[in-house]
């Protein structure tokens, strides 16, 4: 019985063939907007959960307070400094740690001047380790920096990969960085996010081209013991150190977890004021059924006549209604989410040249059903009320009224 209420469906919709596109154009344009923001923001959720996870859970980032949540390393502003990493040393629980400048340089190769991000590494090994390690910073061609170097650059994944320069960038090419001259002895491989746009070089050169004596951007800690405790220990000592108030402090001390936790919190929240933006799309697609279904009835009246006089129940022409304004749904959706696929695939393909691998596109199988669900839902609800009028109708006003 369901099977030969669908084709009768189809049958009417194929017969309105025009009208059943205009009356999709709002299903799926509201479907597409959805999947492709829910993708995008998933995908990206997941990117920076991934950077973050090869951080590692042990790992601590102290920044200045108006620094806010980046990579270690990657946020420019700050107010920590030399004096700060070494009263972090002491702090019980402190097994490692590192500090780090990151700066807008001005980078000039060929005829070319991008203003980029420069990002100090530590004299010291032991510490130049630990920042090597928790942004996972490897040479894809060339070699790695000495301690002690100077003039020596290493070049982020997209600067010598992207055509950001007017000639390529190869091992023993010389650099302008604020006009003063590097060589290239290392190719960076993929990091992610902005650092992949990034140059790098020892911190004393670093220093002497920012003209900064002992400022960090960000302090870098690894722990031996639970990091929320360690991080509370440090946070404490800066205060006492700075004479500060609980709550009054000029730094943040954030774990992994605590910066995954706030950044989820925030693309959660921007996700879901466009999914809102994107839902009114979805209601006037909504509207559209109604409208469409509303004049199928006025249309077919003699047609419902005709199947109550031969013994169709109401809830017979009910369910034909109800499921044609549900293929109507299904059918916006289908097409909602093949399109909303290409777009989000499109923005991940030009995004990433510009803000990295961080762009990604995810399609969970939830996302997929739960999207086609919703839209014949959408249809469904919509097409009720024609419904409900189309059953209602008596068979002898029914066949009088064509």
């Amino acid at each position: 019985m369901f099977k030969d209420y669908t084709w009768l469906a189809i049958g009417s919709l194929r017969k309105r063939f025009l009208r059943t596109l205009l009356t999709l154009i709002g299903i799926f344009i509201g479907i597409a907007s959805v999947v492709a923001l829910i993708s995008l923001g998933q995908g990206m959720q997941a990117a920076i959960n991934q950077q973050f996870s090869s951080v590692g859970t042990d790992k601590i980032i102290i920044q200045g307070a108006a620094a806010g949540f980046g990579p270690p390393g990657q946020n420019a502003a700050g107010t920590v400094d030399k004096e700060d990493l070494e009263l972090i040393k002491k702090v019980p629980g402190v097994n490692k740690a590192a500090g780090r400048l990151l700066r807008s340089v001005n980078l000039e190769y060929g005829t070319s001047v991008i203003v980029t991000f420069g990002a100090s590494l530590p004299e010291e090994q032991e510490a130049r380790d630990l920042v090597i390690d928790a942004n996972n910073i490897k040479t894809k061609k060339g070699r790695m920096l000495k301690p002690g170097e100077s003039n020596k650059i290493l070049v982020g994944n997209h600067l010598w990969t992207i055509d950001h320069f007017s000639k390529d960038i190869a091992l023993g090419s010389k650099m302008l960085i604020n006009g003063k001259t590097f060589e290239v002895i290392g190719l960076l491989d993929k990091i992610g996010a902005g650092r992949d746009e990034s140059i790098m070089v020892n911190e004393d050169d670093m220093r002497e081209l920012l003209n900064e004596k002992d400022k960090f951007s960000a302090i870098i800690v690894q722990t031996n013991e639970k990091p929320a405790e360690v991080a509370d220990r440090i946070l404490r000592v800066i205060r006492k150190d700075r004479r500060q108030k609980e709550g009054f402090e000029d730094v943040t001390v954030s774990t992994s977890e605590d910066i995954i936790a706030s950044i989820n919190t925030i693309l959660g929240v921007v996700q879901a004021v466009f999914i809102g933006i994107a839902a009114i799309s979805l209601l006037v697609g909504g509207i559209g059924i109604m409208n469409t279904m509303y004049t199928s009835v006025l249309e077919r009246t003699r047609e419902i006549g005709i199947m109550k006089a031969i013994g169709a129940r109401n809830n017979a022409v009910l369910a034909i209604f109800l499921i044609e304004s549900g293929l109507l749904g299904v059918l916006g959706g289908a097409i909602g989410i093949l399109i909303g696929v290409v777009l989000s695939k499109l923005v991940e393909f030009f995004g990433q040249g510009v803000v990295g691998n961080v762009l990604k596109a995810s399609f969970p199988w939830y996302l997929i059903v739960g999207a086609l669900a919703f839209s014949f839902l959408v249809g469904a609800v919509s097409g009720l009320l024609p419904a409900r009028q189309a059953a209602k109708l008596p068979p002898v006003e029914a066949l009088r009224g064509d």
